[in-house]
Formats: C-alpha cells, sequence, structure tokens
C-alpha cells in the first residue's frame, strides 16, 4: 500500500512539513520542545541560505533550513540522512557563517553577537561512544565549555537527536519532544493522524502539510525523485557492509589456513575495511564495523 505521508527523511518532506512560511508554526513547536525555557521562541524568519559566506564556495554550503527569530538569534537545521567522514566538523562550519554575517560594517563593531543554535537530526547513529549508556542517548546537547565544566560561551549550542535510538512507543510519550520525534520517526508508517496529535494545531498542520494526495504533479515527481535518492543511501551502506563482511570472512579464512588463524583475521578485516572504503562509508563506521583502528583505516586508505 502506498504510504498516505511523506518519508520526514527526504530533502522534500523535511522541508515541506517544517520548511516553508505556511509550516512556521510547527518549526517553532518543535524547536522549542528542543530548547530550554529561557530560550522560547515566538516568531520565526526564514533566512536565505544561499547569501550565506563571502566566497562562491562558502556559499555551496546550504543547510536545510536556516531561520531566525524575533531576537535576532539563528538557528540551522539540518536533516542527515547517511553517515559520513567529519559530520560534526561540518556542523562547526557550518555554525561560521551565521557568526559572520553578523558583523557590522564601518570602522567600529564591539564583537557582540547573537547566539547561534546548530541542530542536526541524524537517521544514523555515530557509533563512536565510549560506553553503552552513551551509544543509547537520543539527544546530545553541546556548548562551549573549559576544563572545570564552568559554561566559556553560552551562544553557541550544538544539538544532535540520533533517530535510531529512539524507540518509545505512543503510550510511553511524555514531552513535547518525545511527541515530536515519534512523530519524525514514524510519519511514513501513519495511516491516520493518532488521538494523541488530534488537538494538538502545530502537529495538525504538520500532518496537513505531510499528506502526498494534496501536492502537484511536480511536487510529487521531486518528492519520488528524494525517496530513491534516501533509500538508495540506505540500500548501498546495507548492501556494503554484508558484501565486506562476506569478502573479508572468505579471504580471512583462506589466509588463516596458510599463515596462521590471527593473521588470517587481521586480513580479513581489512578486506572487510576495503569493500567498504570504496562505498564512502565514513571511517568511523567502519572501524566500528571492522574493529580496525581509525588510523589503521586510514592507513589502508591511503
Amino acid at each position: 500500500m502506498q504510504p498516505i505521508y511523506v518519508n520526514p527523511f527526504t530533502d522534500f518532506g523535511f522541508k515541506k512539513i517544517f520548511g516553508e512560511d505556511a509550516s512556521k508554526e510547527s518549526l517553532i513547536d518543535f524547536l522549542n520542545a528542543l530548547l530550554p525555557n529561557q530560550t522560547q521562541i515566538v516568531n520565526l524568519t526564514f533566512k536565505n541560505t544561499e547569501n550565506l559566506g563571502q566566497t562562491i564556495i562558502d556559499r555551496k554550503a546550504i543547510y536545510d533550513i536556516y531561520c531566525e527569530n524575533e531576537l535576532g538569534e539563528k538557528f540551522i537545521v539540518e536533516l542527515q540522512k547517511a553517515k559520513q567522514d567529519f559530520f560534526r566538523e561540518r556542523m562547526v562550519y557550518y555554525s561560521t557563517f551565521p557568526i559572520t554575517e553578523q558583523a557590522e560594517k564601518g570602522t567600529y563593531w564591539n564583537y557582540k553577537l547573537k547566539a547561534v543554535y546548530c541542530i542536526g537530526i541524524l537517521d544514523f547513529i555515530f557509533n563512536d561512544y565510549q560506553n553503552e549508556e552513551e551509544k543509547k542517548r537520543v539527544l546530545h546537547i553541546i556548548d562551549l565549555k573549559d576544563q572545570f565544566g564552568k559554561t566559556f560561551y553560552e551562544k553557541l549550542t550544538y544539538i544532535y537527536i540520533e533517530m535510531p535510538n529512539f524507540n518509545k512507543s505512543e503510550d510511553e510519550l511524555v514531552t513535547r519532544l518525545d511527541k515530536w520525534l515519534y512523530f519524525i520517526k514514524n510519519l511514513e508508517e501513519f495511516e491516520d493522524m493518532p488521538k494523541i496529535f488530534k488537538d494538538e494545531i502545530p502537529f495538525v498542520k504538520a500532518f496537513e502539510k505531510a499528506a502526498i494526495s494534496k501536492y502537484t504533479k511536480d511536487e510529487l515527481a521531486i518528492y519520488n525523485n528524494n525517496v530513491k535518492v534516501y533509500r538508495d543511501l540506505r540500500g548501498a551502506f546495507d548492501t556494503a557492509t554484508r558484501e565486506g563482511m562476506e569478502l573479508g570472512i572468505k579471504e580471512g579464512i583462506l589466509i588463516g589456513k596458510i599463515k596462521g588463524k590471527e593473521e588470517g583475521i587481521k586480513e580479513g578485516k581489512i578486506e572487510i575495511a576495503l569493500k567498504l572504503l570504496k562505498t564512502n562509508i565514513p571511517i568511523a563506521e567502519i572501524a566500528f564495523i571492522t574493529g580496525l583502528s581509525k588510523e589503521e583505516i586510514e592507513n589502508i586508505y591511503k
């Protein structure tokens, strides 16, 4: 059966639900669910992402959503469908644009800045955490602190949501953020709007924007292409992981018979890493799959 609602992990679906003027109320409600009580948004203005940066190269760093609240504070919202190397670095790089654009022209400027929030909704898990508790965490909020845990600068905040870790059922939803994550995670599977959303205007509007039956032919064509890209990314990752494992195991068994078990295992891991590197899977993910260190994988890449 064809889905009734869009896949929010596609560029088209995400921007349709949160990135248009008619979607502003839903976006404000979602952001307020993420932000502390003292930073609640009253109104937002969408900004043109293509005007960011001082050069043509800089302007290629285009976000999914870039907006500003009534206080002049900046919000970048980025949906990331698949893992890639240096994603954290990319978000740090992105955050520099709404900072530098605040520079005032003229002979004097006191460097007073408005706050910048970078929000990443991730359809993957980083897998480079130090313990099991970190691996299972859904929400990560990062700001600048010194070695004693004291906040050094409170106007630059990174927020990451690892969606695969969110597994609450409808009867387990407690907070406003729980409801939004449940909406994002399960939207494409809904056959109708669940009762928990029916009296909530921001959610009702989000469902209206997500209804595929209301799209024009041109919009449907764009969306269907987005769905194909999303599924291809997921399929490529799953296939590369499986094939890499199969190839590595076979190679490891062969070398193990000739040179010994330990060396065979090591060679098998290297073959797995080689296969995965060819499909542009991030080094951190390959390290997690194979058990090799990042340094070993970087040497294989070279």
